[in-house]
């Protein structure tokens, strides 16, 4: 028996299906200070007294459309807004705002690059991108955040973003359909038995209500012996594995119901005190 696997997106079905069986690799972790979020962008973020002059600022400088308008660029927009909060709790400064807000566009983009599951490949990744800003070690990484900072942010991120991680995939990613064909070495391939039965219906149509009331009888006998050979095999594989799983079950049941017997008789004995305490005390 020959088993075909067919995996294609809803968005993508004219793509190679065979391409996206396994998760695209991720980029190498590098520096991320001010790569979506510069020095400029930073200080008019500061300059916001108001959520609602944040939010739209923050939109307009991410290039994301209204929250009314496209619901992904609204939970983005949420992730970016309560992720600067954060930041300022944490009373952070302008270029570790800047990265941490980076870094988590690029986990984000690692998780919707796939609607695979990669979350354990994406929490290696957003690891790493910490330590290339907590020990420095330049060109490859530097040392901007202290090492409670960094616990506080993967803290952050892993109670925020991996916590609702499928949510996210859910929402940013097409929906997969797995096709599973099954083909059986030395029978006709399913195509051949459609078009026997198409060809079959029109005979049967064209027949007089005697002829069909013949053919119908006959149908039975005029099935395939491969395909009957095939069935008789099923059934009698099927009819052994139930035979032997009710005997192991039985087995079971029985030595269990021998263990509880036991522990019955041995409570059920009276209790004899060891010989030779009693003659001990009367001495």
């Amino acid at each position: 028996m020959e088993t075909g696997v067919r995996t294609e997106s809803v968005a993508a079905a004219d793509e190679d299906p065979a391409a996206n069986l396994f998760p695209p690799p991720l980029p190498q972790p590098r520096i991320c200070m001010w790569k979506y979020l510069d020095i400029h962008s930073m200080q008019r973020l500061e300059k916001t007294a108001s959520t609602e002059e944040m939010r739209k600022l923050l939109a307009e400088l991410l290039g994301l459309s209204q929250p009314s308008q496209s619901l992904r660029d609204a939970i983005v927009l949420d992730l970016f807004h309560h992720a600067l909060t954060f930041c300022r709790q944490q009373g952070f400064s302008l270029e570790q705002t800047s990265t941490v807000c980076a870094m988590l566009q690029e986990l984000h983009k690692a998780c919707t690059a796939t609607p695979l599951g990669n979350v354990e490949e994406c929490y290696r990744y957003f690891s790493s991108l910490l330590f290339c800003h907590g020990i420095r070690r330049p060109p490859f990484s530097i040392d901007l955040f202290k090492e409670e900072q960094l616990l506080a942010v993967a803290d952050y991120v892993v109670n925020t973003y991996f916590r609702h991680f499928k949510l996210y995939k859910y929402a940013f990613t097409p929906q997969v359909r797995l096709d599973l064909s099954l083909t059986y070495i030395g029978l006709q391939p399913p195509k051949l038995w459609a078009e026997q039965k198409e060809s079959e219906e029109a005979e049967e149509q064209a027949a007089t209500p005697q002829e069909e009331e013949l053919e119908t009888e006959a149908q039975p006998e005029q099935e395939p012996s491969q395909v009957s050979v095939l069935r008789a095999y099923i059934k009698t594989q099927l009819s052994r594995e139930l035979g032997q799983l009710q005997q192991l079950v039985e087995e079971r049941l029985k030595a269990s119901e021998d263990r509880l017997n036991s522990k019955l008789t041995m409570l059920e004995r009276p209790f004899q005190p060891p010989p030779g305490k009693g003659k001990n005390k009367t001495k």
